[in-house]
């Protein structure tokens, strides 16, 4: 009997344990307040170390008193609320697919680095299909949402070293396209070429016959008053 005692209520007890022990280690909201706290710092000094080489945001701390890594924190949701707002993000968005590609561009060529120059000259030829693609289904660009932040995830994914996804498109899809119709675009372009030499030559007549139209004209009015 005294057995089965025991274990009736061994149950009860180690319930009222359990209870007790949840009790004492309910968590404390200035304990978790502390935590969160010091994760944030932590994450905090984490961007400072990252962005020590950035002189223009050393001077920034310098004139203001205000740590750097605040800057760069508030400087990376401002670029990410006028991304996805589209407030100047078309202009953004072009200025990052052209500018920091052209340096890289330039940069190769000057160090005579051929893997450099090959990387940059695949994504220029993307860069290419995709804006040509992009004047095309631009009226049908303007009701997807946030288009403009796909569209710089997309040039960073193509142009980055470490993704190289240019490279990627290049090789799987566009190299055999190009190949195929190499002839029609030599073709296309030398039509292009000669309908522009023709349509600048008349362009060229048009202009230098309303000038000199022009020029009889000022000269007879002067004439005229010359004889009044």
């Amino acid at each position: 009997v005294l057995y089965i005692r025991r274990d009736i209520n061994t149950p009860a007890r180690s319930w009222s344990q359990n209870y007790n022990q949840r009790t004492r280690t309910k968590p404390n909201p200035s304990q978790s307040k502390a935590y969160t706290m010091d994760a944030i710092h932590a994450q905090l000094a984490n961007i400072r170390t990252k962005i020590d080489d950035v002189p223009v945001l050393q001077k920034l701390e310098d004139q203001t008193n205000v740590p750097k890594e605040y800057f760069a924190v508030g400087g990376s949701v401002l670029f990410g609320l006028l991304v996805l707002f589209g407030v100047g993000a078309g202009s953004l968005s072009s200025v990052i697919g052209f500018l920091y590609p052209a340096f890289q561009s330039f940069k190769a060529i000057e160090n005579r680095a051929n893997s450099d120059v090959t990387q940059w000259l695949i994504y220029w030829v993307v860069y290419s299909f995709f804006s040509i693609i992009e004047v095309f289904v631009d009226y049908l660009l303007y009701w997807i949402p946030f288009y403009y932040a796909f569209k710089m995830a997309f040039l960073l994914w193509a142009m980055l070293p470490q993704t190289r996804g240019a490279k990627f498109l290049y090789d799987n899809f566009l190299k055999d396209f190009l190949k195929t119709n190499e002839s029609k675009i030599d073709a296309a372009l030398k039509d292009a070429k000669t309908s522009a030499g023709k349509m600048a030559a008349e362009a060229t007549a048009v202009t230098k016959e309303v000038v000199a139209a022009v020029s009889d004209n000022v000269k007879k009015s002067v004439g005229d008053k010359k004889d009044e």
